[in-house]
């Protein structure tokens, strides 16, 4: 049974930084790739980053780059967004994704199968 659970997030003021963390069991990271999606109230889900199967390559929405690190420890089975600069737009409900498709890379929604619950981003002023 593949689980994925989401987890540090919270309130920050506007230029704070936060760390999420979405650990995985019942599938092996290192095997596909992994993202980030976030959804705003009243809006679309959104893809936020991802990370390439072996974690050799990164890509991230522009919305975020340059401010958001993606990163994998597959000893732990674990993905992280680490999240700087922090602006209010960023305030959403932030999701971990994972291929069921092993060794492919994608950026939509429809790409990915197994969702974790999400967390919750607030960015105050």
């Amino acid at each position: 049974q593949v689980q994925l659970v989401e987890s540090g997030g919270g309130l920050v003021q506007a230029g704070g930084s936060l760390r999420l963390s979405c650990a995985a069991s019942g599938l092996t990271f290192s095997e596909r790739s992994t993202a980030w999606f976030r959804q705003a109230p009243g809006k679309e889900r959104e893809f936020v980053g991802v990370i390439a199967y072996r974690g050799e390559s990164t890509i991230y929405a522009d919305s975020v780059k340059g401010r958001f690190t993606i990163s994998r420890d597959t000893a732990k089975n674990t993905m992280y967004l680490q999240m700087n600069s922090l602006k209010l737009e960023d305030t959403a409900v932030y999701y971990c994704a994972a291929e069921a498709t092993l060794y492919t890379i994608g950026v939509r929604e429809d790409d990915y199968d197994y969702w974790g619950q999400g967390t919750q981003v607030t960015v105050s002023s």
